[in-house]
């Protein structure tokens, strides 16, 4: 009989090998790839977001375990193509932490504050994707990222090199304008034309948020569960009255509305 896996970490890699066994293993395990489980590790990552945006710890640790277990999952399907296993990945990051942390794990001095901190940060990081023959700013920023958030992050690493509105100010101007073109485009009745102005004007969104320092992924999340709140407040006020909101009205629903924003933010 075999010795049981002694940390939690190597029963849980022992579990995902038995899974991908194609002897006794999961047959829905077994037959996953790289291409088919990504779209879960994606899911179980904005589950990990969700969990801390309630507040929900319990709930948390649960998801970080399923975020986890996607790692896992990866890690294993490398293994047996002869890639890389996970105590690679996990030396991988744990040689970056060090990399990117010379104040810490080397000898050289902590910046004065955290902003400072940070920018050494993305000059090391610069200097990682010229070794990894990544010349152009935004070579390495990742295509598969949420629209918005990529948005963002593609004027933060444009900005680094200058190219970058000087305040706030210009950013609004800039949403006047693309506002302007989108209501042209719609007058027009150009969809694929306005569909482009419509990605301009979420752009230059982005870009706002990130000059505000705010994640645009996070405000939107945000912004998406107060819709489900309210509405459901109005679901709930017409229920009272054994309606539902197939059968009032927009002017009545908009007052329900206004009267969640009141029991939400009270004067």
């Amino acid at each position: 009989m075999t010795e049981s896996p002694t940390s939690p970490i190597d029963r849980l890699n022992a579990i995902m090998a038995r899974l991908r066994d194609p002897v006794g293993g999961c047959p829905w395990d077994v037959e996953q790839t790289f291409q088919t489980i990504a779209p879960y590790t994606l899911e179980e990552a904005y589950e990990v977001a969700d969990a801390i945006e309630r507040g929900d710890w319990d709930e948390l640790r649960s998801e970080l375990g399923d975020l986890l277990f996607q790692v896992v999952f990866h890690a294993r399907m490398a293994e047996e193509q002869g890639l890389f296993g996970f105590d690679d990945v996990a030396n991988a990051i744990a040689d970056k932490l060090e990399r990117r942390h010379p104040h810490v794990f080397g000898d050289e001095a902590a910046k004065p504050d955290s902003a400072a901190q940070k920018a050494r940060w993305e000059d090391i990081k610069a200097a990682e994707r010229k070794g990894k023959d990544q010349h152009g700013v935004l070579d390495d920023v990742p295509v598969g990222l949420p629209a918005l958030a990529r948005a963002a992050k593609l004027t933060k690493r444009a900005a680094r090199v200058g190219f970058d509105w000087p305040s706030t100010d210009e950013v609004f101007d800039k949403f006047v304008e693309e506002v302007a073109e989108l209501r042209a485009e719609i007058a027009a009745g150009d969809l694929d034309k306005a569909r482009e102005e419509i990605g301009d004007l979420l752009f230059v969104m982005a870009n706002l948020a990130r000059k505000l320092g705010v994640e645009p992924e996070d405000a939107l999340r945000r912004t998406n569960a107060k819709f489900v709140r309210r509405f459901a407040f109005i679901e709930a006020e017409l229920a009272k009255d054994g309606r539902t909101p197939e059968q009032s009205d927009l002017a009545e629903m908009d007052g329900l509305w206004n009267a969640a924003k009141m029991a939400e933010h009270p004067r």
